[in-house]
C-alpha cells in the first residue's frame, strides 16, 4: 500500500492558493457600486396593500388596519373635504456597513477618512462571551416617485429632493451607551428580564408582519432596541444585526424628532411620533443581494424566513435597505368637482 507523502511547506502553500482562489471569487460575486435601478430592483408589489374610503381594494393583499373612516375632513384655509386612501410609498434608504464614511447605497462614494478607531467590527471580547458588532448607518430621504417624476399631479405622494438625513459617524452618541442614554432614559427600564421576555409576543407578531406598536422597546426576532447605538451585543449574522439597526435608526430619528408618522384615523397630515410605531414601517433589501418579490418585511421579522442567500462574505457584508412607510391621505374631492364645474360652465 503506497503511502502520500505531502512535502514540506505544501501544505502551507495549498491553504493560501485556496484562500486567493476564496477571494478571488468573493471579488467576483461582488459589486463595487450600487445604485438603485427604480426599474427592476424596486418591489413595486410593496406599494400595497392600498385601501380607499375604509375598503381595500387590493384583496389579493391583507391590510393589518380596519379604517373606518368612508370620508374625510381637515381643517385649514379653506378646509378640505375628500376621501380617505392609505398607500405604502417607499422613502427611505439606510445603509449599514463597517466602513466610515462609505455611502453604499449612493455608489459607495467615500465623503472622509476611515481609520482603526472609527472603523466598524465584528468580534468577541472576553471568554465565553457571545459574537458582537459595531455598525455604521446613513439614511437618506429618497422620495423615488417624485424623483422619476411620477404621479406628479397625486398630491399624496412625498415631495421632495435625494437627501442625506442621518450619517452615524457625525453622531458622538451613536458610539457611546451611555451618552445615548440621554435620549432614551427609558432604556433602563427595559433592560431587565421581564421586559426582554415580552419581546417574544413581538418576535411571533413581527415574524407574521404584524409587529406590536405597544411593545415599542422590542426589535421583534433581531434583538434589544435599547440603546440606540450601532453596537450589536448578540450578533448572529449581517442580516440580523443590520435590520436591527434599521429599527434603531428609525426610532433614533423618531424621538430626536426627525421623522414623522401618521397614527391610524389621521388622515391629513404627517405628525411627530417620538415613539416609533412600528407598523408604519416594512424593509426591502436592496444590497448585496436584492429582493425583487414581494412581501416587504416587517421591523423585526425573523430574517429566517427571507435572508437565505442574501448575504455573502467580503463583500456582501454590506446592506443597503428600501424603506416603505405607510402614507394615508385625504384626497380632496371638492376641488377637481370645482375644476370641472367651472370648466363647463
Amino acid at each position: 500500500m503506497k503511502r502520500v507523502i505531502l512535502c514540506n511547506g505544501c501544505t502551507k502553500q495549498l491553504l493560501i492558493l485556496f484562500g486567493m482562489s476564496f477571494l478571488c471569487l468573493c471579488n467576483a460575486w461582488a459589486k463595487e457600486n450600487y445604485f438603485v435601478n427604480p426599474v427592476t430592483d424596486i418591489c413595486w408589489d410593496c406599494v400595497f396593500p392600498m385601501s380607499v374610503s375604509g375598503v381595500n381594494v387590493t384583496p389579493g393583499h391583507k391590510d393589518q388596519v380596519n379604517y373606518s373612516k368612508t370620508v374625510c375632513f381637515c381643517s385649514g384655509t379653506p378646509p378640505k373635504a375628500g376621501i380617505p386612501i392609505s398607500f405604502w410609498e417607499p422613502k427611505y434608504l439606510i445603509d449599514v456597513t463597517r466602513h466610515a464614511y462609505k455611502l453604499i447605497g449612493l455608489g459607495g462614494v467615500r465623503i472622509g477618512k476611515e481609520s482603526f478607531k472609527n472603523r466598524g467590527s465584528i468580534g468577541i471580547i472576553g471568554e465565553g462571551a457571545s459574537q458582537n458588532s459595531f455598525y455604521h448607518v446613513h439614511l437618506y430621504k429618497f422620495p423615488i416617485l417624485a424623483l422619476l417624476s411620477a404621479l406628479t399631479d397625486f398630491k399624496c405622494i412625498e415631495k421632495g429632493k435625494l437627501d442625506c438625513v442621518f450619517l452615524s459617524e457625525l453622531d458622538p452618541l451613536w458610539n457611546d451607551e451611555g451618552w445615548a442614554a440621554v435620549l432614551n432614559p427609558e432604556a433602563i427600564l427595559f433592560s431587565s428580564s421581564l421586559a426582554q421576555v415580552a419581546c417574544i409576543a413581538d418576535c411571533v407578531g413581527s415574524s407574521f408582519d404584524k409587529p406590536l406598536d405597544k411593545l415599542f422597546w422590542c426589535g421583534g426576532c433581531q434583538g434589544s432596541l435599547y440603546p440606540f447605538t450601532g453596537a450589536v451585543a448578540h450578533h448572529i449574522g449581517g442580516l440580523q444585526a443590520s435590520s436591527l439597526l434599521v429599527h434603531r435608526v428609525l426610532a433614533k430619528l423618531h424621538r430626536s424628532f426627525l421623522l414623522k408618522g401618521f397614527k391610524e384615523d389621521n388622515f391629513c397630515e404627517a405628525e411627530f411620533l417620538p415613539i416609533i410605531k412600528k407598523s408604519n414601517y416594512k424593509t426591502q433589501l436592496l444590497h448585496p443581494k436584492t429582493q425583487k418579490k414581494g412581501p416587504c418585511h416587517s421591523l423585526g421579522k425573523t430574517d429566517l424566513i427571507w435572508g437565505i442567500g442574501k448575504s455573502y462574505p467580503c463583500k456582501g457584508e454590506d446592506f443597503v435597505y428600501l424603506i416603505w412607510t405607510k402614507n394615508q391621505c385625504c384626497l380632496d374631492a371638492v376641488k377637481p368637482a370645482a375644476k370641472s364645474l367651472i370648466g363647463g360652465s
